[in-house]
Formats: C-alpha cells, sequence, structure tokens
C-alpha cells in the first residue's frame, strides 16, 4: 500500500482507494492511502514549521534540489510513462512525453532558483534607495487534476519550492501512482523534512481543509470551473490568494485558403489526442463554407484510420477515457447534441474492448456536424474525444463564433493569409493563439493560462510563475 507523506515521514490513511487501469479494468495499478482533514491539517502544520528555514535556503540548495528531481525524472522517463498510461489512458508516447516535460520543468526552475531577480530603484527624494525584492508566500495548497498527472503537479510544485515555499499536495483521486511516483523522488532530494508534503484523499475532506485552514497563504488549483468558484469563495472568504485553471471550450478555425492536410491534423491532434482529455483540446470546429465539406469528408477519412486501443499497446492512436463516469458524460453529450438536431459524421459509440482485447472505457471518437452555436456541444466542455462542427460564411463570422463562449483558454487558426492569422492572434479571446498549430500543446518555459470562465489569478510557468508564488516587497533606505 503507497502511503501519504507528511513531515518527512511515510504514514498510512484512514482508508485505501484502488487505483484501477482504464484501458483493463482487470489491472490493479495499486493501492493508495486516502487521507482525512486530521491528517491534511497535520500536513499543514508541518509546511508552517518548515517555512522559516525552507525560506532563507539559498538559491544554490534550491538549485541542487529542483535539478536533482528533474534529472530523476528524465532518467526515468520510460518507467514512469509506463505507470502514466497506465492509470491515466493516454498513449504511451503521449505519457512519456508528459514525464519529459515534468522533468524539464523542475529543471526550469531550478535555474529560476538562480535568478530571483530585483531592483535597485533611485527615490524621488534625495538620498533616499528603494529596493524591490520578491518573498515567499509560506504554506502553498495544490490541488491538481487527473489528466496531466505528472506535467500539471511539476507545473505547480516545482516553482513553489524555487520561491522558497512549503506544499502540501492533494493530487486527483483517480490518478495517485504518478502523484506518489513524484513524491516518492521528492522524498530522496534532501528536502528538510514538511517542505514538501502528500495528502492522497477526496475533495471533500482534504481539498475542503485546505481552502479552509488559515496557515495555507496560497492555493494553486487545476480543475473543473463548477469546483474552480468554490475554491475562490473559500479563499475570498479568508483573504488567501488563489489562482486557478479552470478548462475551455476551445475553437480551432479552419479558413478557405488553409492547407487541407495541415488543417486536419491540427483538428485531430487538439480534439481527439490524449483522448481529448486536454483542457486546451479543440472541441468546437469552426470552418468556412469553401472549404467546409472537403475538411469534414478529409476528417472522417483521418478518424476512420485512427486506432483506438489499450493505451500501452503498439500503434494505439487514442486510449480510453479515464473511467465509467467520463465514458457516461461523453457519451451523454453526443446523445444531446443529435436531439437538438445536429447530426453524427462519425463515430460516437461506445467500444466494450480495444484492439488488444481488453475490457475497458473506450469510445470511437465523434465527429459532430451540422451544429449551431447555441447547442450545448459546442457551449459546454464535455472533455473527451467529442468534437462538433460550425459552419461560418467568411473569416469574419469564424472569428465571432470562436469568441462565442464563456471560455477563453487556446485557441487555433488554419489559414495561409497573414492578414488573417495577424488578425485573429490580436482579436481572438483566449489566453493562447496557435496559427497552423495544434491547440493542444505548449512549451513549458511559457506562460500557460487563459481569459473569461478559463482562468483566474497570475499565469503558470515560465518566469511569469513568481507573480503567484511571491509576493513584492518595497524597501527603502536613508543614506
Amino acid at each position: 500500500m503507497h502511503k501519504n507523506f507528511i513531515d518527512g515521514t511515510w504514514l498510512a490513511g484512514a482508508q485505501v482507494s484502488r487505483n484501477i487501469n482504464p484501458s483493463d479494468t482487470r489491472d490493479l495499478v495499486g493501492e493508495y492511502a486516502q487521507a482525512d482533514a486530521a491528517q491534511t491539517r497535520l500536513a499543514i502544520a508541518a509546511a508552517e514549521a518548515a517555512f522559516a528555514g525552507w525560506s532563507l535556503s539559498t538559491p544554490q540548495q534550491r538549485f541542487d534540489l529542483l535539478d536533482a528531481v528533474g534529472s530523476e525524472i528524465l532518467g526515468r522517463r520510460s518507467e514512469l510513462g509506463d505507470l502514466l498510461a497506465r492509470e491515466e489512458g493516454k498513449t504511451l508516447p503521449e505519457a512519456t512525453g508528459e514525464v519529459v516535460r515534468a522533468g524539464n520543468i523542475f529543471k526550469f526552475f531550478a535555474g529560476e532558483a538562480l535568478r530571483p531577480g530585483g531592483e535597485a530603484l533611485p527615490s524621488v527624494r534625495p538620498g533616499v534607495g528603494v529596493e524591490i525584492t520578491r518573498e515567499p508566500l509560506g504554506v502553498v495548497g495544490i490541488i491538481t487534476p487527473w489528466n496531466f498527472p505528472m506535467a500539471i503537479p511539476a507545473w505547480k510544485i516545482a516553482p513553489a519550492l524555487a520561491y522558497g515555499n512549503c506544499v502540501v499536495f492533494k493530487p486527483a483521486e483517480l490518478v495517485p501512482g504518478s502523484a506518489w511516483a513524484l513524491a516518492e523522488i521528492l522524498s530522496r532530494a534532501g528536502l528538510p523534512a514538511g517542505v514538501f508534503n502528500l495528502v492522497m484523499g477526496r475533495g471533500a475532506d482534504v481539498g475542503a481543509t485546505l481552502l479552509e485552514d488559515g496557515r495555507v497563504g496560497a492555493v494553486s488549483f487545476t480543475g473543473s470551473a463548477a469546483t474552480g468558484r468554490k475554491v475562490a469563495a473559500a479563499c475570498v472568504a479568508r483573504m488567501a490568494k488563489f489562482q486557478l485553471e479552470m478548462g475551455g471550450k476551445n475553437p480551432m478555425v479552419v479558413l478557405d485558403d488553409a492547407d487541407l492536410d495541415v488543417a486536419v491534423n491540427c483538428a485531430v491532434n487538439s480534439g481527439y489526442f490524449s483522448t481529448g482529455q486536454r483542457c486546451t483540446a479543440s472541441s468546437r470546429l469552426i470552418v468556412t463554407e469553401g472549404i467546409h465539406d472537403r475538411f469534414v469528408a478529409a476528417m472522417v477519412e483521418r478518424l476512420k484510420s485512427l486506432r483506438v486501443d489499450d493505451a500501452r499497446a503498439a500503434g494505439a492512436d487514442i486510449g480510453p477515457v479515464v473511467d465509467q463516469r467520463q465514458l457516461d458524460q461523453d457519451l451523454e453529450y453526443v446523445a444531446i447534441a443529435r436531439a437538438e438536431g445536429a447530426r453524427l459524421a462519425y463515430g460516437g459509440e461506445a467500444l466494450a474492448r480495444g484492439l488488444a482485447g481488453n475490457p475497458g472505457f473506450y469510445m470511437n471518437p465523434a465527429l459532430i456536424v451540422d451544429t449551431t452555436p447555441g447547442m450545448r456541444i459546442n457551449q459546454e466542455e464535455v472533455f473527451g474525444p467529442v468534437v462538433s462542427v460550425l459552419r461560418a460564411r467568411d473569416y469574419g463570422e469564424a472569428l465571432a463564433l470562436a469568441n462565442d463562449t464563456p471560455f477563453g483558454l487556446a485557441a487555433g487558426i488554419a489559414t495561409t493569409s497573414l492578414k488573417h492569422a495577424a488578425h485573429f492572434k490580436r482579436h481572438v479571446q483566449a489566453g493562447m493563439a496557435m496559427v497552423n498549430l495544434p491547440t493542444a500543446g505548449v512549451d513549458y518555459h511559457v506562460p500557460f493560462g487563459g481569459r473569461k470562465g478559463s482562468s483566474y489569478g497570475a499565469r503558470e510557468q515560465g518566469r511569469y510563475a513568481a507573480e503567484f508564488y511571491t509576493s513584492v516587497k518595497t524597501a527603502y533606505t536613508q543614506a
């Protein structure tokens, strides 16, 4: 049984959860401890006690620790990628790529620990100097989702530690294996006891305690919009800092002048890879009239060639969805779209088994056409291999449709027009814009985040992470 890590010690939990392989429901990945509220408070107390020392650790000490963690993750990429694919369901190449990204994130923030920055300015008053510096916040609660069980924890934990904070980490209940593996690496990195703590368990127990405890100075959350609003309300009530990433309903615009192969590759990668379970997935394809029919026909042919199979099977293009609940939700949205008058051009049905014969949560990728903007399939996040198509008269209408959503995380356009590409980048209401590239797929050293209902607070990743994980201090000195 895999235990929680609190104050430098591995502790059994109040209960135990079973981690099931979505590619083969007969396969038990492992059993993992479940913390309760009392154990979560122990972790918070440990982090609070450790902060005084860790906040004054040297940049070299933090660099050495984070760099070593990154090196071990990269050195074990095959092993950790296999674990990730086994418990979450993305294909083995995708899972391994995520592990590599996590390792690179730790190495990037190791470097950032050596580059804290700051400013020395003259005051407007004679003989007075001004120093502007950044200081750590204290105890940071980190709550992560199941769809990126290594990369998202990495891009929250690494900067929190790099800037001198202490961490209490609550991973998603569906993917404790990757979180535990990451915690085990951190447990051997040389961190003082209490600086990093892993508390696996239910949101109602662990998550609620992190939100309510006044010793937690900041909370970084990635998950659903509904839960994000609860996080915001709880943090505002006690004036804690918070950061939210809450998904999207991302558009991919395809214009008449687009290269058809490029457009199809962008749409398939964005909408269906990682089984569509990415907050940056393009689940809305907005296609202008001149290319619409050819594009839909090409999409159908491409989808026919995709292999839906065990995530670790050689040649698998799409793995299973993460669990039965998610599969039921995906199928329900297909049914809702058809009931509202849309047409299913391809797929959309559950598959009892993958091609390897394993029982799992498989779904044939769905392409839904003849949709209208107000349909639920075009307004609500499905989070699965379900993609809708909207027909637009021209670029102007396509841009308006792209912005017709309460979300604003990522957006893409396929075009050979520099004029339209430049206009789209400036006027699309999203935090990230891609031209002739999939919307899903961002670098680890640049900011990540959106607008409107997708994000709240400072950006994640890159040097912009300092905006959330530190507080700015202005100090004056009279000479």
